[in-house]
């Protein structure tokens, strides 16, 4: 019988992956006012993230696959580290802006990236299809997903890191006529 612990995980699940999907839409489509690859390339690379087009296909894609399997609580661990590690990358755009998303900081990413690693410690809850094919996770497997969720932001962060410092040296006393 299901009781209401398991209603509030599905309903956390799927609300998580519909705001993912959105976004994921947003950047590979243009959907909900979104830019689309072209646009949002030439935003990410303003940010640091260069190539601009092949980043935002590799965050879209990650934004709908960790959707897919939240949604449907399948390989439940998995989808919430690609969940965790796409929004750690997705909030170092913002960091510098603080917390509060209407000043222009990372609060979204990091509401989505918690989210995800509530599901994880949880688990999906008797409605999903982990419960369905009689698949538990032990608790190290679900601590070993959050920190390859963290770990796989890494090199994107030091990529970005590393752009942004050659873009300040070009950009410096120095450069140009």
């Amino acid at each position: 019988m299901t009781d209401t612990l398991d209603l509030g995980l599905l309903a956390l699940r799927v609300m998580l992956a519909l705001l993912l999907l959105g976004h994921a839409t947003q950047k590979l489509f243009g959907w909900f006012r979104g830019m689309g690859v072209a646009g949002t390339g030439t935003h990410f690379e303003s940010l640091g993230f260069s190539p601009g087009p092949p980043m935002v296909v590799m965050a879209g894609v990650s934004e709908t696959v960790a959707a897919t399997l939240l949604a449907l609580g399948l390989l439940t661990p998995l989808g919430g580290a690609v969940a965790i590690g796409t929004m750690i990358v997705a909030a170092s755009a913002n960091f510098s802006h603080g917390l509060w998303a209407h000043l222009g900081g990372y609060e979204v990413a990091f509401v989505y990236a918690g989210t995800a690693a509530v599901l994880v410690l949880t688990g999906p809850g008797e409605i999903s299809l982990d419960h369905a094919l009689g698949w538990t996770y032990a608790p190290w497997v679900r601590w070993v997903a959050l920190v390859v969720g963290v770990v796989a932001a890494v090199p994107l962060l030091v990529r970005r890191s590393a752009q942004l410092r050659g873009t300040d040296r070009r950009m410096g006393p120095d450069a140009g006529g």
